[in-house]
């Protein structure tokens, strides 16, 4: 079992919960696999909201050209719900911070916290890609195709 899998993160994660009606929050890395969760949600719910979440981002990244330009960086995605809200926020370089909420969430609030916790974990947040998932993708060890 890697370091990962130990949730040692998942007390921070926490701290975005501190806004009334934020339901959940994971830390995952860019290739869907989950880094960290907050308490409240099982270990499989949030392997597998990873995993989603990941292609979330994917999608929403190659959508840059729809703001005018190809190559803008993605930085967050909103998802509405009957239900509620998906927040997803870039962490860093490979990583990504999501946190579900109410229908009743102040939106504001949750985005704040998000980056606030983003900025206090820095490089703890920063994934970098694994190299056997770089290398079965048809990459070479420079990480280009």
């Amino acid at each position: 079992m890697n370091n990962y899998m130990t949730n040692e993160l998942g007390w921070m994660l926490d701290e975005v919960l501190k806004v009334p009606e934020a339901r959940h929050a994971i830390l995952l890395s860019a290739d869907g696999m989950l880094r960290a969760h907050s308490q409240g949600i099982s270990r499989d719910e949030a392997d597998r909201q990873a995993a989603a979440l990941s292609g979330l981002q994917s999608i929403s990244r190659s959508t840059a050209e729809f703001t005018s330009r190809e190559n803008s960086p993605w930085q967050q995605t909103l998802v509405e719900f009957v239900d509620g809200y998906v927040f997803l926020v870039a962490a860093g370089a490979g990583a990504y911070l999501a946190v579900s909420a109410t229908p009743n969430v102040d939106m504001e609030a949750v985005t704040y916290r998000m980056q606030k916790l983003v900025d206090r974990l820095g490089k703890e947040l920063t994934t970098p890609p694994r190299q056997d998932s770089m290398t079965h993708a048809g990459f070479g060890s420079s990480g280009r195709a």
